[in-house]
């Protein structure tokens, strides 16, 4: 909790790029890339190196634990998918890794599964993954190499018996990666425009795009204004607040003219940056004059508790004050409580 506020995070990582799970150079590129997002949009925090294997490579369940909920205030986070099944033998993350980490903080945990749709048992592995690993929504990512297949588009008639599969389920949350490339993915293939055409038939469904389509906020923007049912999730783009502050205001100001304040949603992207210094940035920042006035928004603290947990909670049927009552005393809660009585520093911080 923040500032008395519902924190959820709504864009995390539990995910094995270690020496043994890596394929081929590929796999390397692609934590490399991480790698790189963290050493340069990283506050004073000491650095993780690309060599530790139990933190930045392979995520240890007690350090993330650590960071999410006893030195962060985090008071849920979800659990996000990439299959990548080129790249790493198991893939990068996947649902059954989730599920043995939800099982972990079931309280404070939600877990998205992933599958690759032209797969020809993609709507097969969805049920198996809802069903029997207890995944809440899905993740989908688009320039997912398979074979000589360089990505794939979210309206293609071929995926929609995924959407339809997801609704029969019950599942409402698809959360798209539509922002930049990480090595050696192309940026064609997580354009956004692919949004639009879905998004207006399966009104059913949620489509949470991450990283709010950047470097193409201004398209994501214009879709967005159409569709109702798509939200922006501010992983990446909250990164900006530390070294490009009013770039992010302009991102922000963007945001709440063009879609209002219930659709912005919260997400660190931990492991990739500590989810702690991006929370206390936001909570004390405010949008230049000139631009607030320019859009005629305001970052009030009330909208600002909507985008840290009210709006993603609301997605996921989750009533917050109940969860918040919950979970005031459970371990997290406990050690948290003790980490602030002591100031202690953690092993590895």
């Amino acid at each position: 909790m923040k500032d008395g506020k519902f924190v959820l995070d709504a864009h995390t990582g539990f995910w094995d790029a270690s020496k043994e799970n890596i394929k081929n150079e590929y796999g390397l590129a692609f934590a490399e890339t991480f790698y790189a997002f963290q050493s340069g949009f990283n506050p004073p925090d000491p650095k993780w190196t690309m060599d530790f294997d139990k933190e930045f490579r392979k995520v240890d369940p007690d350090w993330y634990l650590h960071h999410m909920f006893v030195r962060g205030e985090m008071d849920m986070a979800i659990l996000s998918t990439q299959v990548l099944m080129d790249f790493y033998h198991t893939g990068f993350t996947n649902s059954k890794r989730n599920a043995e980490m939800v099982a972990r903080a079931p309280e404070r945990l939600i877990g998205l599964g992933g599958v690759d749709p032209r797969d020809k048992n993609a709507t097969r592995h969805m049920r198996e993954q809802v069903e029997g690993d207890g995944m809440k929504g899905f993740k989908w990512y688009t320039a997912e190499w398979r074979g000589e297949s360089r990505g794939w588009k979210a309206n293609d008639p071929a995926v929609f018996p995924c959407y339809e599969e997801a609704i029969a389920m019950g599942v409402k949350n698809m959360h798209f990666h539509k922002g930049p490339a990480v090595e050696p993915l192309s940026m064609e293939k997580f354009d956004v425009y692919d949004i639009d055409e879905p998004s207006s038939l399966y009104p059913e469904l949620n489509f949470i795009v991450d990283h709010i389509g950047l470097p193409r906020l201004d398209e994501f923007c214009w879709i967005a204004a159409r569709s109702t049912n798509v939200y922006a999730s501010l992983a990446v783009a909250n990164a900006f607040i530390h070294k490009r502050p009013r770039y992010f205001g302009e991102m922000m100001a963007n945001l709440l003219f063009w879609l209002g304040e219930d659709r912005i949603i919260w997400g660190t992207d931990f492991p990739i940056w500590y989810p702690h210094w991006i929370l206390d940035e936001f909570m004390d920042y405010q949008i230049p004059d000139d631009i607030a006035d320019e859009f005629g928004v305001q970052l009030t603290p009330e909208i600002k508790a909507k985008i840290i947990g009210g709006n993603v909670a609301r997605l996921y049927g989750i009533d917050t004050d109940a969860k918040l009552k919950k979970i005031e005393n459970d371990e997290f809660s406990q050690r948290r409580k003790e980490f602030l009585a002591n100031q202690a520093t953690y092993v590895g911080a």
